[in-house]
């Protein structure tokens, strides 16, 4: 393959995607709009027409917003590539280490590609700001959703980025160093310890890194903690403790989740959930998270991770031995840095050509939700599971009528009309109401 060919294929699919996702946040809004007067029938009793409207607006400016961001990361990435300005960040990055270091040869050291890559990293890190900003301060102030100060804002992106720092460089030098030194197989040594390195985040972020970040208090006494424990017993499920995370601080909307493999696995509330739900509405939600370790979703989810990851380095020790790859990217890399430059352009073209496996891991997503869902119906009432997020759907402002292509195309979860009406059918069957019925007479006692 010539250079000129590879430019011009990442091109077509960079627009080809580019005008994909600008067609469908059209549709999504266009149908959101059209749909924004009429409370669908199913919600009608539940959520009135004023809520209704107010998910319409929130989605629309998310999605606006959304589509403008796009059309920047886009520009972004063409400059920075075929636009020649990654080239140009190497050559200036170069002069100024000959001056600081008169005695190394810019590119072939390890402190030299690590420093490419952070600030590349880090440049398109400044790009992501003022949307950051906007989604929390314009958007999300105006739907009566933010509750973060600036102060916190600016506080949390420092931490972040001093995480990224600290946990961030010895691991992509260590990665680097494989590259270089491990030899034809480097790519099978660098997949092994990128799979350690995830299972140890997985370990290390619940208890040390999340609490930098919010404040996690143990779950108190009183009906939810009577009715939370009730189904651990019932699942034979057991963590290293219940907590409450004061997301409030952040934002009004509410989430509960799973965090930690092994015996680091906590179950975390956010308060403003606690405040919205009923004990047994949390009893439900608890039971649909609690479906996805009974069915295996995270397992299988870290195996695709794992056999994604394999064919990706496998096919990045490839590219990074043909010439057209960096040329038809734009970039010649200095002596000694080919792999800090492959694995930086591999890693900012991967998400073009894998657009079109969206669709495919959002239907695998969804079908994890209903398996999920079904089990919180077989272990609790499927009404308290439908009534819990009825109420989420509304204190979030998520719409219910998405357009169904989009909703496709994205979602990881189903859309609300078809989710609630699996539940409802769930919720009618004798034999799921009769064991809802009676675990619920379980936790009363």
């Amino acid at each position: 393959m010539s250079n000129l060919d590879f430019s011009l294929v990442f091109l077509f699919l960079l627009a080809s995607q580019f005008s994909i996702k600008l067609y469908l946040a059209q549709r999504q809004i266009r149908h959101v709009v059209q749909h924004r007067n009429q409370v669908p029938l199913a919600f009608a009793q539940r959520i009135s027409l004023e809520n209704h409207q107010r998910a319409a607006d929130y989605t629309r400016a998310k999605v606006s917003t959304a589509m403008f961001e796009m059309l920047i990361q886009s520009m972004w990435l063409v400059l920075l590539t075929v636009g020649g300005l990654l080239s140009q960040i190497q050559s200036i990055l170069g002069s100024v280490w000959l001056m600081l270091f008169p005695q190394d040869i810019p590119g072939t050291g390890l402190d030299f590609q690590v420093c490419l890559m952070m600030m590349v990293i880090m440049l398109g890190s400044l790009i992501d700001i003022p949307f950051s900003l906007w989604r929390q301060f314009v958007i999300d102030q105006r739907f009566g959703f933010n509750r973060m100060t600036l102060g916190l804002w600016m506080s949390d992106q420092v931490k972040g980025m001093a995480i990224s720092l600290i946990i961030g460089m010895p691991f992509l030098a260590l990665v680097l160093w494989m590259m270089q030194q491990t030899g034809q197989y480097w790519w099978l040594w660098v997949w092994a310890v990128w799979m350690l390195f995830q299972l140890a985040v997985m370990v290390i972020w619940p208890t040390w890194i999340a609490p930098m970040f919010n404040r996690f208090e143990p779950l108190q006494e009183g009906d939810v903690k009577r009715a939370v424990e009730s189904l651990l017993n019932r699942c034979g499920f057991s963590s290293q403790g219940l907590f409450v995370m004061d997301g409030s601080k952040r934002s009004a909307h509410g989430n509960a989740y799973f965090t930690g493999v092994g015996k680091s696995k906590r179950i975390v509330f956010f308060d403003t959930l606690l405040a919205q739900l009923t004990p047994y509405e949390i009893e439900a939600v608890l039971a649909h998270e609690l479906g996805h370790f009974k069915h295996r979703h995270i397992l299988k989810r870290i195996v695709l991770s794992a056999v994604f990851s394999f064919l990706a380095l496998a096919l990045l020790a490839w590219v990074m031995n043909q010439a057209w790859f960096y040329r038809g990217l734009g970039l010649i890399p200095l002596p000694g840095s080919q792999s800090a430059a492959a694995l930086l352009l591999f890693s900012l073209i991967l998400p073009v050509f894998l657009f079109p496996i969206q669709p495919l891991m959002s239907w695998w997503s969804r079908k994890h939700e209903f398996e999920a869902d079904a089990y919180a119906a077989s272990q609790t009432n499927a009404a308290d599971l439908e009534s819990a997020l009825v109420k989420l759907i509304k204190d979030n402002a998520s719409t219910l009528t998405p357009d169904p292509l989009h909703s496709a195309i994205y979602d990881s979860h189903p859309p609300a009309s078809i989710r609630i009406a699996r539940l409802q059918a769930l919720a009618h069957h004798p034999a799921a109401h009769a064991r809802g019925i009676a675990n619920q007479h379980a936790t009363s006692r």
